[in-house]
């Protein structure tokens, strides 16, 4: 049988992976400590899953205002860097590459999450979804919409994130500029109304994310280790609609990003049906293979079969694998032996403790 390609390792001038199997980030909601700092679990669960080709962390907060979900580590003080050392320690020590996620909630917040304070986002407007906060589910409120010192602030946030996930032993790290968050929220037209040059025209609302790339290669960050995660078709999580302008916006931003020389670019599939949908692309990974010039990663419901089908069509370099990898620590592994895969517990993917975490068996075959 020949070998399949999510199997073959992957070289570049940035990365040199084992295999093309990518661990997706995945919220976990597993550091119910005093500071939200990786526990022994986490230094488990990052460690059972070490044969990817490379795991990329859960989102981790660049600083208490970016904080949208309990028990979320962060990557902003000592304590949380010293924990995060311990983790990329054990997957080395195993074998394995990891990147770290740093991530910004913006107007996916609550007061109750913020020491009462309102949530940041591009403009004052509600998503009108839900937060879980420690006391359950509330209703999102309007967020307010931030000044240029507090762009400027968060700017400063994710450099130090990004300096701070190299010092903790990370391979590199991605931005999420994705799924309905922050920076999403500054480039989609439906969620930023602002009319100073953060907003308007679509260079104006992609104006914060390119200024963050820039600050860190200032800094002395190689973006040759800097990944982002973006979803072009994103619609209705989160508050976030479609328009004329989201399609052409993306695709700026992606040609845009040809000259960065990032280590990969992480795209999603759509979430949802969008075929009857004018302003959306139905097929992500076919229209920006030709646009994008460097490693792209494709993400979004993809199987084994499916998985190999995209790299061997040449439509992307990696394959990232969310879900799937909760319950089967061993993903590669029962590629390589086409063992049927593992159900995850969907009552245990967001509560503390090992169950529905590190209790997954790893297949006999």
């Amino acid at each position: 049988m020949a070998e399949q390609p999510l199997l073959t390792p992957f070289h570049s001038d940035k990365l040199n992976l084992k295999n093309r199997v990518v661990m997706a980030p995945m919220t976990r909601s597993r550091a119910d400590n005093e500071g939200t700092v990786p526990n022994d679990l986490m230094v488990e669960y990052y460690s059972q899953r070490a044969t990817a080709g490379l795991i990329i962390s859960e989102g981790v907060y660049v600083s208490p205002e970016a904080v949208g979900y309990i028990n979320v580590p962060g990557l902003y003080s000592p304590e949380q860097v010293a924990g995060w050392q311990r983790v990329t320690s054990a997957v080395h020590g195993l074998g394995g590459q990891i990147f770290a996620q740093i991530w910004h909630v913006g107007r996916m917040s609550h007061p109750d999450l913020l020491d009462g304070r309102l949530p940041l986002s591009a403009s004052a407007l509600n998503p009108h979804s839900q937060v879980y906060t420690p006391a359950g589910f509330k209703e999102t409120v309007a967020p307010a919409a931030m000044t240029t010192a507090q762009i400027k602030q968060t700017v400063a946030d994710f450099v130090q994130a990004a300096k701070n996930a190299l010092d903790a032993g990370f391979d590199g790290l991605e931005i999420h500029s994705s799924n309905g968050y922050l920076f999403h929220q500054f480039f989609n037209g439906t969620s930023n109304h602002r009319t100073d040059e953060y907003g308007g025209s679509i260079e104006n609302r992609a104006r914060f994310f390119f200024e963050v790339l820039d600050a860190m290669q200032a800094a002395g960050v190689d973006l040759g280790k800097v990944g982002s995660r973006l979803n072009p078709s994103l619609e209705g999580l989160f508050g976030m609609t479609l328009d004329a302008e989201t399609i052409p916006t993306f695709d700026y931003i992606i040609k845009r990003l040809n000259d960065y020389g990032l280590a990969y670019l992480h795209l999603s599939e759509p979430f949802t049906d969008v075929s009857q949908n004018p302003h959306a692309e139905p097929h992500i990974a076919k229209r920006y293979r030709p646009l994008y010039k460097g490693t792209l990663i494709i993400n979004g419901g993809f199987n084994e079969e499916k998985g190999n089908k995209v790299i061997a069509d040449g439509d992307a370099d990696l394959v990232a694998f969310g879900t799937p990898y909760i319950s089967n620590p061993d993903l590669v592994e029962r590629f390589a032996q086409h063992v049927p895969l593992a159900e995850g517990d969907k009552n245990t993917f967001y509560v503390p403790g090992a169950k529905g975490y590190t209790d997954y068996a790893k297949a006999t075959k």
